[in-house]
């Protein structure tokens, strides 16, 4: 099986060590893992912010980059569901097409395509999880708490494999972080306070680590914890399930 890491611009160049995390994680489960070396955004920003008809070149960049390959997997549900989503070709419909059914986000990869029932980690600390609004409400890794519908979360089921975990239960579950791409910079004052709101949650739990599938989402809370001055601190899922001692 070779799997493409579609790695997130703003992972790069901010947070390298998800990516690592990422890569090492599959390797260790057994993946052949492919990192195109020239690809760039993936365009969600501008189509964000309404103009997705200058991303044309992003997409015809990461059909290049990809084509061929058995499955897509990057540590980014916001990212994973732009493509999903929004990928087309004027030129290969057939192949972005293609693209589009075999990217997926990492924890949906490991639940649904590796089925993953043991993961060699160990983190001893308290951890929450934040379920970003891409992750919950577009790929649906989780189930809606306002639904009558039987519970489910990917992210928990891997992270319950991990030695030593204590996971905290928080009072509103699914509750937008505010950050929202461009939401953070056209709407900053509200961006903020939601932010400041969601990790209060965490905080009243007296978590000592959020996670997520988002590193945009943590990025957003993780200033506002350095603000506050919290010794609270935020990783990517993948550091956690890639994580020994």
């Amino acid at each position: 099986m070779i799997a493409g890491l579609f790695v997130p611009c703003y992972i790069d160049q901010f947070y390298p060590e998800v990516a690592i995390n990422t890569l090492q994680l599959l390797e260790k489960l057994g993946c052949q893992v492919k990192f195109p070396m020239n690809q760039t955004c993936c365009g969600q920003p501008m189509a964000n912010s309404g103009f997705a008809h200058l991303a044309k070149k992003c997409d015809d960049l990461f059909i290049e980059n990809f084509a061929g390959l058995d499955y897509i997997v990057c540590p980014s549900g916001s990212c994973t569901l732009h493509i999903k989503e929004h990928l087309h070709s004027k030129t290969d419909e057939a192949t972005a097409t293609n693209l589009r059914k075999v990217v997926y986000e990492l924890t949906e990869f490991l639940t649904d395509v590796l089925k993953i029932g043991h993961l060699p980690a160990e983190f001893n600390h308290k951890v929450s999880l934040h379920q970003s609004c891409h992750g919950l409400r577009g790929l649906m890794l989780s189930q809606m708490s306002e639904l009558m519908a039987s519970p489910f979360s990917k992210p928990t089921q891997l992270l319950k494999m991990v030695k030593g975990i204590e996971l905290v239960d928080l009072d509103r579950p699914d509750e937008c972080c505010g950050f929202g791409g461009t939401f953070c910079v056209t709407e900053e004052a509200v961006s903020v306070k939601m932010g400041k709101d969601r990790v209060m949650d965490h905080l009243h739990h007296h978590t000592e680590v959020i996670t997520g599938v988002d590193m945009s989402c943590l990025m957003h809370m993780e200033g506002i914890l350095k603000r506050m001055k919290s010794p609270v601190k935020v990783k990517h899922i993948a550091e956690i399930l890639n994580h020994q001692y």
